[in-house]
């Protein structure tokens, strides 16, 4: 029987290995794909069920359901690009590392959540800093926001 080359060896140990966070993938992908659908389907439902004479209370509450679906949407859509893109890092051999700090991420960590791509500690140190960062840019939001004539002269 042939010798296989170290490189197979382990592209087969690495497939083996995550076989498991492969199958959680696919089964959450099928799973948010389903819901899009449905959603799409009640969205499409509920605007033919809007009447053209009906109250603004009923035209505000409808506007405010489809854009709720929309935004939900928009976040299912997200997941679904995180999903693939974690499935392409396992076929490229990949996945698992941190994209931060290039160590490995826990087992623990990819079950849970399969398609990070950051460590705890990475990820932590990511959100304090984007949590800085919009803290700012809403400072500097309020204090560009230009004063009136009259507000001048008070």
């Amino acid at each position: 029987m042939p010798e296989q080359s170290p490189s197979v060896t382990s592209a087969a140990g690495q497939d083996q290995k995550w076989h498991e966070i492969r199958v959680i993938l696919e089964k959450l992908k099928e799973d948010t794909l389903r819901e899009i659908r449905k959603s799409v389907k009640n969205g499409t439902e509920a605007v033919a069920a809007i009447e053209p004479g009906g109250d603004i209370y009923d035209q505000a509450s409808s506007e405010r359901d489809r854009e709720l679906g929309l935004l939900l949407g928009d976040r299912e859509r997200e997941k679904i690009h995180s999903i693939d893109e974690a499935l392409l890092r396992i076929d490229e051999g990949e996945y698992g590392i941190c994209e931060e700090c290039d160590e490995d991420i826990p087992l623990g960590r990819l079950k849970a959540m399969p398609f990070t791509r950051h460590c705890v500690k990475c990820k932590s140190d990511l959100e304090k800093l984007q949590a800085q960062t919009k803290r700012v840019e809403e400072e500097r939001a309020y204090r560009e926001i230009p004063l009136g004539a009259e507000d001048e002269e008070s």
